[in-house]
């Protein structure tokens, strides 16, 4: 027969007290937080309807709501916006993906990261946008290089953090692992690559926003369409709505790409325990 004391009575309780509230803080915490981001927008518009209307050199939210719609209606935003997010995607997912490949052997084998690592340190403190002029002349004017400086940018942004994220992996984890009787492979697949994911997760939301900054640029400097291309445009005659247009389009992009990486970083570390 088995007694249960007071103790253990109110140890249960309280443990499913502790749920309870966790279960019930985090919608709380979630409608709170959508509040705040909610009411940070409004301020921010009207801070800027504030600035045009008391003689700051900007368009009014009225106008550049009416100047996006009228490229949204002739087709020349929606243009810009696919091949815009075109080469961004490519860009980045292929440098994401070079970068955890490449952060996994440096942080897994020594040899790896001695011949890799001087030349990664070596490019990190050259921005890719300084290599843009010498990719143009050897590539041409085309796709490739702008999809290539985005890469670089999204690789450069990646690969350290990935790296970091291996080498951190808690030892003991790893010991009881092969206490298990794991083999490498199985010790790399089921301890090394969960472990490292919120790092690589955080690396690549920095290559998300150094791919957005990079592919604005290679635009302003080699593009017929997208949206850097049109801010450059429109700069030329002093087209100040479209300008914000485009900041703003990109801005918008940029955060939808980046909740969305968010959400699946939330669905690939939801083993961990969050507070």
């Amino acid at each position: 027969m088995t007694v249960v004391s007071p103790e253990n009575v109110h140890t249960g309780a309280g443990n499913a007290d502790t749920g309870r509230a966790r279960a019930t803080g985090r919608p709380r915490r979630s409608r709170t937080l959508s509040l705040l981001n909610l009411t940070s927008v409004v301020l921010g518009v009207g801070a800027w309807w504030i600035l045009a209307l008391t003689g700051f050199d900007v368009p009014t939210p009225v106008a550049v709501v009416s100047r996006g719609w009228t490229l949204l209606q002739d087709g020349t935003l929606e243009g810009d916006v696919m091949a815009s997010l075109e080469r961004v995607l490519a860009g980045f997912l292929l440098g994401s993906a070079a970068a955890i490949v490449a952060g996994f052997l440096m942080g897994w084998y020594t040899v790896a990261r001695g011949l890799f690592e001087p030349w990664i340190q070596f490019f990190r403190t050259i921005p890719p946008l300084a290599i843009l002029p010498l990719v143009l002349v050897l590539m041409g004017i085309g796709e490739a290089p702008k999809i290539f400086v985005i890469f670089l940018a999204a690789f450069l942004a990646c690969v350290i953090s990935t790296y970091q994220g291996v080498v951190s992996v808690d030892r003991t984890l790893i010991n009881a692992a092969q206490v298990l009787g794991a083999k490498d492979g199985g010790i790399f697949i089921r301890v090394i690559v969960p472990a490292s994911m919120p790092f690589i997760l955080v690396g690549m939301r920095v290559g998300l926003g150094s791919s957005w900054a990079t592919l604005v640029a290679a635009e302003l400097l080699a593009a017929q369409k997208g949206l850097g291309y049109r801010m450059q445009n429109a700069q030329l005659y002093y087209d100040l709505p479209t300008i914000f247009v485009g900041i703003i389009s990109i801005g918008i992009l940029g955060l939808i790409m980046d909740r969305l990486l968010q959400l699946a970083g939330n669905r690939l570390t939801s083993w961990q325990e969050r507070r």
